[in-house]
């Protein structure tokens, strides 16, 4: 996949393009079907698949004092998109300037003029443009004025759910991993850099963890306790991860922190990946080290039940 940050880079005109446009944060099931449908229009003609998304979130630029807490990073959107098949990705950089564009000027000289659009795939409830004035109505009498074909992509719903990435959010903040791989259509994963922690695991309570810092901007899952899949390395292990503060210690600082199966190698400094997979109690304080430790010894015990019966876990450990 090709990837442009700006439609300046481009340096020629690309194929008759099918196109989507949007956030894509997640990039969720309700995503993955707009892009199956660029895919596949692209295809019919041999020309060229094309999402075109922006950095930062709008919303942080709108809304700066209340932005979202983003389910993906950047650097993961990129991997499922190029995931779904698509051959070019276009990041426009989101500025004030950019969200007082109106919808007419957008089409004209950004999706007909410049990218040459001959497709153009939306969501259900897609709008564009200062004060979304481009709804559904407007862009398919822009495509038949200026010859390009809008297309519609219904709600994809999941256990009576609308696939979205509000309501993606709203099911990791109450810890319900299960429901958001649903929507996912992958385990939520957390990523990053080991950092040095209290060193009490190994020491004190008998459970190295590896520890990774949960920043503000994150979307952080409910406080507790998970069954877990890290990966380093390329490689795959079981785990357990507490998420939270600590209580049993006195800790104030909101981290998560990982006791990998079967793994001794010294990671500080290394990126980690975790796909949590499910949430099995709530974080408590103990009396002591060695009521913790007796209760993360039937933590590790259930989540290796758990993975024993999980289904896909080597699949999803090569698409993590």
């Amino acid at each position: 996949m090709k990837i442009y940050f700006g439609i300046e880079q481009l340096k020629s005109r690309l194929k008759e393009p099918a196109l989507t446009i949007g956030n894509f944060d997640g990039v969720h099931l309700g995503h993955q079907a707009l892009f199956r449908k660029v895919v596949e229009l692209a295809s019919e003609r041999d020309a060229h698949s094309v999402a075109l998304t922006f950095d930062p979130h709008p919303l942080k630029v709108l809304r700066p004092d209340n932005p979202p807490k983003l389910i993906s990073t950047f650097e993961q959107k990129i991997e499922q998109i190029e995931r779904a098949g698509i051959d070019v990705l276009i990041c426009l950089p989101f500025t004030r300037e950019l969200a007082a564009t109106t919808a007419t000027d957008f089409v004209e000289h950004i999706l007909v003029e410049t990218l040459g659009i001959r497709d153009l795939v939306i969501g259900y409830d897609y709008a564009l443009g200062k004060g979304r004035e481009g709804n559904i109505e407007f862009l398919r009498k822009k495509g038949e004025a200026l010859g390009f074909r809008t297309h519609v992509v219904d709600a994809v719903v999941v256990d009576g759910m609308i696939v979205s990435s509000t309501n993606v959010r709203k099911l990791v903040s109450q810890g319900e991993m299960r429901r958001v791989a649903r929507l996912l259509g992958r385990y939520y994963q957390i990523r990053g850099i080991v950092q040095k922690g209290m060193q009490r695991g190994g020491p004190v309570v008998g459970f190295p963890t590896a520890n990774l810092t949960i920043n503000s901007e994150d979307l952080c899952p409910k406080p507790g306790v998970y069954v877990v899949q890290a990966i380093y390395d390329t490689n795959c292990y079981g785990g357990v991860m507490n998420i939270g503060v600590n209580p049993t210690f006195g800790d104030q600082e909101l981290r998560a922190e990982v006791h990998i199966f079967d793994f001794s190698k010294d990671i500080y400094g290394h990126p980690l990946k975790v796909n949590l997979i499910q949430r099995v109690r709530d974080e408590k304080r103990f009396s002591g080290p060695d009521e913790l430790r007796a209760q993360i010894a039937q933590d590790v015990e259930k989540a290796k039940l758990i993975l024993a019966q999980e289904e896909g876990l080597e699949t999803a450990c090569e698409h993590s």
